[in-house]
């Protein structure tokens, strides 16, 4: 990378705190603003919550913190938490940064870290969104190999919030297979779990009750000024119903609907 373009990147880094990874044209792109929501609002989640800011306000000083993998059902606020923590706290702390990786682009993790290591003024956090594997293929390994035992070991400005709806990473059933099998169990079995033993960080997600998901309903109105009834209020549980979850996102998009039959603007 020469002078110039070391130049420019820094200017980009300095006057923008967020970013996502072009793969295609090997260079970030400024992401003009996170839409998130306040962290208060994160209802029925607050030891992961807690887990999360403690450990990003760490990294924020400068302190050696864990990598952290954000595991569980889809709609439970892992991806939500990871932005709306990363948008309180880069408040303060001036030098945070956010790149999203797209879990497609993984085997550009080391170029990445190769460019902004040269900024170790700055903090950088990349976020990979919903990231699993099929198999032990290429990707995998190269993920595997950046998080522990790398010749190139992770930069010291650089930590990785990952979420995944599989606490391994794999298909359960894959991992079952194995351990059914008689020939090399431990070995095989060892192999397809040790990428997630490579996180300081497992962070769980489950289901919510239906007393938490009122909560966030009722949480959510009060937030944005949106006068409810308690038939309204029973019509959010059919709404969960009808989706089949009863997670945060349904409930949000409750919100979002009854807004909207409102005629209410929410403003982020």
């Amino acid at each position: 990378m020469d002078f110039y373009t070391l130049f420019f990147l820094r200017f980009a880094l300095l006057k923008n705190r967020s970013f996502i990874w072009e793969s295609k044209q090997k260079r970030l792109k400024v992401i003009g603003k996170i839409i998130s929501i306040d962290t208060d609002l994160l209802i029925g989640i607050d030891r992961q919550k807690n887990t999360i800011i403690n450990n990003t306000i760490n990294f924020a000083k400068g302190n050696f913190t864990n990598n952290a993998l954000l595991w569980g059902a889809r709609g439970n606020g892992k991806s939500t938490l990871i932005k709306s923590v990363f948008n309180q706290i880069s408040k303060d702390y001036k030098s945070l940064r956010l790149i999203q990786l797209n879990k497609n682009n993984i085997d550009d993790i080391e170029l990445i870290y190769s460019i902004i290591r040269k900024f170790g003024d700055l903090r950088f956090i990349i976020y990979i969104d919903d990231l699993s594997f099929e198999k032990i293929d290429s990707d995998y390994k190269i993920i595997k190999s950046t998080l522990d035992g790398s010749i190139q070991n992770q930069p010291n400005n650089i930590m990785l919030y990952i979420t995944s709806n599989r606490r391994h990473l794999m298909p359960r059933d894959m991992i079952d297979n194995e351990r059914s099998s008689a020939i090399h169990t431990d070995e095989s079995v060892e192999e397809k779990i040790s990428l997630s033993d490579r996180f300081g960080l497992w962070i769980g997600f489950h289901n919510i009750s239906q007393e938490v998901y009122i909560n966030i309903i009722k949480s959510y109105c009060n937030h944005y000024k949106i006068d409810y009834s308690n038939e309204e209020l029973n019509d959010s549980i059919k709404w969960s119903i009808q989706r089949g979850n009863r997670t945060g996102r349904s409930a949000w998009q409750y919100i979002i609907e009854l807004a909207s039959k409102k005629n209410l603007k929410i403003n982020f």
